[in-house]
């Protein structure tokens, strides 16, 4: 009896063993593909100016508080009382108004990446979701959400993914690093 149950436990075992050996891993560096992504070139020029053309505006409205600051420190001991009041209430009402606008514009500013975003993230999850389908994957893990990865039993498909999603072989997040900040080097020196 007690043989009988050894051997189906063992065979058991051996059942799940071979079952297990048959899925397939894979993992993939998803941030690394979005932010590779030719498209996300595109994103980023026109995040940038959208967010210039806000810090602009900013400006502006700090710089007409600060004029008008500056005279009312200047004229309020010559101005009546009721002048006075006045030009705090200006003064008050523009300080509401860049409050509102920084607000506002936030908001405009991350609808605009959501809206940018989406269909780079879309296109990213399709090829990998393509890959991984083609070649027979039960998961694909994103490494910046695993804590560990065992390579000999998963297949890094990241190469794979880059070519799909026509990524230069030589595009690092290295390099891209570099060109950014060349660019808001560029940037700061044409200011």
């Amino acid at each position: 009896m007690k043989k009988i149950i050894v051997v189906i436990a063992a065979a058991a075992l051996a059942a799940v063993a071979a079952n297990a050996q048959s899925y397939k891993f894979a993992h993939v560096n998803f941030q690394e593909l979005v932010q590779l992504m030719p498209e996300m070139d595109s994103a980023r020029v026109q995040l940038d100016a959208a967010s210039k053309e806000a810090q602009e505006t900013l400006q502006a409205m700090a710089q007409e508080f600060d004029n008008k600051y500056s005279q009312y420190e200047q004229k309020s001991a010559e101005w009546s009382a009721a002048i006075r009041q006045s030009k705090e209430r200006e003064l008050s009402e523009i300080q509401s108004r860049i409050q509102d606008f920084q607000q506002s514009i936030q908001q405009e500013l991350n609808q605009l990446q959501n809206q940018l975003m989406a269909p780079i993230y879309q296109k990213a999850q399709e090829a990998v979701t393509a890959i991984a389908k083609a070649a027979g994957y039960i998961y694909v893990f994103d490494n910046s959400q695993v804590l560990y990865v065992d390579t000999a039993q998963s297949t890094d498909i990241t190469p794979s993914a880059r070519e799909s999603l026509n990524i230069p072989e030589d595009r690092t997040l290295e390099s891209l690093q570099q060109e950014l900040q060349a660019q808001a080097a560029a940037a700061q020196a044409a200011q």
